[in-house]
């Protein structure tokens, strides 16, 4: 028994590897699948304020587009300030801002999942580097 134990202790020292070389790589893809939903590529990536302020844009611009189009389709019943195609140019103008949104968040988790080991990797001598799979 404590021979099992002495080769496993030898084993663990001799086949171990220093943590501080390796660098966590993230995957596009799966950066690109997390981010079909709107802020999950930047919580996979681990950049959480990103997140916060993405999902914070498509949720006011979701807003935004419902109280313009609502305003458009019930302008008749209603004493508005600006003429009913004024609302419709805004609902037009907040769906282009949420498709750019939605594509823009998209693209930046790819390219974050790209670029999440740069730092470490120029931080260290590149033959003492290793780049292992998350």
């Amino acid at each position: 028994m404590r021979i099992g134990f002495l080769l496993i202790f030898l084993g663990t020292i001799l086949f171990a590897q220093d943590d501080s070389l390796m660098v966590n790589k993230k995957d596009p893809k799966k950066a690109f699948l997390y981010s079909l939903f709107p802020g999950m590529g930047q919580i996979y990536n681990g950049k959480w304020i990103k997140s916060a302020i993405i999902i914070g844009l498509e949720i006011s611009s979701y807003i935004n587009w419902r109280d313009n189009a609502l305003k458009y389709n019930e302008y008749e019943k209603n004493n508005y300030p600006l003429r009913k195609h004024r609302y419709m140019e805004k609902r037009n103008k907040y769906t282009w801002w949420i498709w750019i949104i939605y594509f823009y968040a998209m693209i930046d988790a790819i390219v974050d999942a790209h670029l999440h080991p740069f730092d470490n990797i120029m931080d260290n001598p590149i033959n003492t580097l290793e780049i292992k799979e998350k």
